[in-house]
């Protein structure tokens, strides 16, 4: 737990910035290679950016994944198309940019979990990966419950069985393969990371 919180407060090098700004690139990739599922009257996205959010965690780390996936966050919110549906500060207004924010907190979790001392293990780096996960989801569930019951005016609201039914069941199952499948990787890269970046 030292390394991390060490991890934390050092300051950010020149290797730190481009990796950031490599893994923002490759969340704006990941939001362009998706399946859309309708389900009634929504359409329920499953993307790679969960993979690219959780290698984010992995290979730089808790600050470091955080914040590439934060300033991907910033970058759409200004306005340049990097989200599925375009960018801007409108984003906020859509219940679904709990998700978004979701990756962050998947990237933050994950590289702490996966950062802790001992042996780098598989069954470790799974664990983080669905700790992960349901940040992403925790994010993402809260602010559209209160986004579509609270915030919009223009809605019916959506209660909880539907909130879960939607937005949890139909896409849990694909996402936590996508999940394994970082952790997997990560098990191959992490040690080659972490020799770079001595």
């Amino acid at each position: 737990m030292r390394d991390v919180e060490k991890k934390f407060r050092r300051g950010f090098r020149t290797q730190d910035v481009i990796y950031c700004g490599l893994f923002a690139a490759l969340m704006t990739v990941g939001a362009f290679i998706k399946i859309t599922l309708p389900i009634g009257f929504f359409e329920v996205t499953i993307s790679l950016q969960v993979f690219f959010a959780l290698l984010a965690g992995f290979l730089l780390g808790a600050r470091n994944g955080f914040v590439a996936v934060l300033s991907y966050l910033i970058i759409g919110l200004i306005g340049i198309p990097v989200f599925a549906h375009g960018g801007g500060l409108g984003y906020l207004l859509r219940p679904t940019f709990g998700f978004l924010i979701g990756f962050a907190f998947a990237a933050l979790f994950t590289g702490i979990l996966s950062s802790r001392e001992g042996k780098l293990s598989l069954p470790k780096l799974a664990i983080a990966a669905l700790v992960g996960e349901m940040a992403y989801y925790a994010c993402g569930l809260i602010y559209y419950f209160i986004m579509f019951n609270f915030v919009l005016s223009d809605t019916d609201g959506i209660g909880i069985a539907q909130l879960f039914s939607v937005w949890f069941l139909s896409t849990v199952i694909p996402d936590t393969v996508i999940c394994m499948l970082a952790a997997v990787l990560a098990y191959r890269l992490v040690p080659i990371m972490r020799k770079i970046q001595r």
